[in-house]
């Protein structure tokens, strides 16, 4: 994936990669990679991308979004109908889908949840009231259309799973494009959104980006298999849980009186950088402030000083993510992103230290506390108080370890790139060893505590703080005579046993059915995990192993195609219990009582 190419929508891709011969099709990865290692020029709307001396594809992207397969153009002899087009398409980025029409009963349906929902205490001294609206939302079902789309969905990503990334090549990722764009118009706007993260991570695998994580495609594979599986059986909330929304509505909100927290970066895989400013108000409760466009690392790097959209305010998010903001008219979506609408208005107005009120507050709810909340589908920022006791080196990075409430807490770089200075600032703070520090981080669940430091106290003035990912420290702030150690290397510490389930999990996501058919020859592991205590785990593995390496045979003994179908169930099941057993072993390393920790909410029955 070409990070310099303008997004392109998914239906676009699909049209044209289904546009080819079969014989172009299997030309395409070759030239996929051939037209990713090509210069591109980009002139205003249009991105020009040399094939060779003569030979030049354009791509036409108002609003940096291509939102047709005319607006590719190749100017070689056998376009239209050449390969170079849909090659662009698939190296390019996938762009978000804009919005649709909800199909017909679908906006009638999510009514009906909101008015039971809003009947909710009124239903108690009105019992026909309440009756009327439990009725409206049990009647939802699925429409045909949609549990079509839910299954084509399933089964393109069925067939990437199978393949896994390693051969889950443009035809098959254009497949599950298509799948995306029928369930985006069927009114599944979830299923669409978790479809194009699948192709952005397989994308991410196959060209080496150095942002790509083996373990966050499982769960987008793991995420688009449940919901997709869930929804033809699925009734009232839970369908309108699964369906999703296209936008998150704003709601007004009235007057708030917001005190700055920090700014963060953003930049994406799929092509979106900038800045989000965290903000709350006297309650506690949080609200952000974003400026996220198409865009790279150097958009990124210089959201800091952008002038933040919101009202007549001249602040940028630097400034605001130390000041203070009073809103009024105030609209807010559920996940408290402030609207930037021609009705709010916004002006400076007085910050406040971490240590004084009402931010102290944030920092008062206890370590375990907070955890929970984050596994349970909260807020997963973490507000701590440590005290840095030395470095760590692991596989993909040196982390700082920190001495938080009695636990030992790994903080890692929250970005790898080079142009933001995440690392350089987490390599500096490893010098200030034994200072106390409040930080702001971001849970990582895992069998270990661990977390992305965000932002933290400046070393050397409590008074001050530090945007680690927008701010570069100096060596000049660091205690005097502060020298980073060197990093131990000591036993990474989640192995065993569970492991021995996930790294199959996941190497199916790598290497497709396939692999597990070789390495499912012999019951160790599944002995081990039952010795071991985890006999759902070992059951698990024997049935990905046994439908890994189920191929049957016609009459004449040549091999049947594989059952998809039955690998996806049993690859799903072990990576959904998986992922449940992980959460209760992070809910433990952090203190927390696991009971209080929810089941993963895209847990479908099997």
């Amino acid at each position: 994936m070409s990070p310099d190419l303008p997004p392109v929508l998914p239906s676009v891709t699909a049209e044209l990669v289904g546009a080819l011969s079969p014989r172009l099709r299997k030309r395409l990865d070759a030239g996929v990679a051939k037209l990713a290692a090509r210069p591109v020029v980009r002139a205003g709307d249009t991105v020009r991308i040399a094939v060779d001396d003569e030979t030049d594809v354009v791509l036409h992207a108002p609003g940096n979004t291509v939102s047709s397969a005319d607006a590719i153009r190749c100017g070689c002899l056998l376009a239209p109908g050449c390969l170079h087009r849909a090659a662009a398409a698939s190296a390019a980025p996938v762009a978000a889908d804009a919005p649709v029409p909800d199909p017909a009963g679908a906006a009638e349906a999510v009514q009906a949840v909101q008015a039971a929902e809003d009947t909710g205490t009124a239903g108690e001294t009105d019992p026909a009231g309440q009756a009327r609206a439990e009725a409206a939302t049990a009647e939802q079902h699925a429409t045909a259309e949609q549990r079509a789309a839910a299954r084509a969905v399933y089964d393109a990503a069925a067939a990437v799973l199978e393949a896994g990334t390693d051969g889950a090549g443009a035809v098959l990722q254009a497949e599950l494009l298509r799948a995306a764009h029928t369930a985006r118009l069927a009114g599944l706007p979830r299923a669409s959104a978790a479809a194009v993260s699948v192709v952005t991570g397989v994308r991410a695998a196959r060209s080496a980006d150095p942002g790509h994580r083996l373990a966050d495609l499982a769960g987008a594979l793991a995420g688009v298999l449940g919901v997709t599986h869930r929804i033809p059986r699925a009734t009232g909330p839970d369908l309108a849980e699964l369906r999703g929304t296209v936008r998150r509505p704003y709601r007004p909100d009235g007057s708030l009186r917001l005190y700055g927290l920090f700014s963060e970066p953003v930049l994406t895989a799929t092509g979106y950088a900038g800045a989000v400013t965290w903000t709350a108000d006297a309650d506690g409760r949080l609200y952000t402030v974003s400026d996220v466009a198409p865009g790279g690392p150097a958009r990124a790097a210089g959201a800091a000083d952008r002038t933040v959209r919101i009202g007549d305010t001249a602040l940028t998010h630097r400034e605001l993510s130390r000041a203070g903001l009073a809103v009024s008219g105030a609209t807010v979506s559920p996940t408290g992103r402030l609207g930037a609408g021609a009705s709010v208005r916004a002006v400076r107005a007085s910050g406040t230290a971490w240590h004084a009120e009402p931010l102290e507050k944030l920092w008062a709810v206890p370590v375990a506390g907070q955890v929970a909340r984050a596994l349970n589908g909260g807020q997963d920022l973490l507000f701590l108080d440590v005290t840095l006791t030395g470095t760590v080196r692991e596989a993909t990075g040196d982390c700082l370890l920190a001495d938080c409430a009695g636990l030992t807490l790994r903080l890692a770089a929250a970005h790898d790139d080079p142009s933001l200075p995440c690392r350089d600032n987490l390599r500096l703070l490893s010098a200030a060893r034994g200072s106390r520090l409040r930080i702001v981080a971001r849970l990582v669940p895992g069998p270990l505590p661990r977390a992305l430091l965000l932002a933290a106290e400046h070393p050397t003035d409590p008074a001050a703080r530090v945007d680690l990912g927008l701010d570069r420290l100096q060596h000049a702030d660091l205690p005097t005579g502060a020298v980073p150690p060197p990093a131990a290397a000591v036993p990474a510490g989640d192995e065993a046993p569970l492991h021995l389930l996930r790294r199959r999990v996941h190497q199916a996501v790598s290497g497709g059915r396939r692999v597990l058919a070789f390495a499912g020859s012999g019951p160790g592991d599944a002995v081990r995990l039952r010795r071991l205590g985890l006999a759902t785990a070992g059951d698990l593995l024997d049935g990905l192993h046994a439908a890994a390496a189920d191929r049957s045979r016609d009459a004449f003994g040549r091999l049947l195609p594989a059952d998809t179908d039955r690998f996806a169930r049993a690859w799903l099941a072990a990576a959904l219990y998986t992922e449940a057993v992980e959460r209760a072993l992070c809910a433990g390393a952090w203190g927390a009582d696991a009971a209080d920790v929810s089941a993963p909410g895209s847990l479908p029955r099997l």
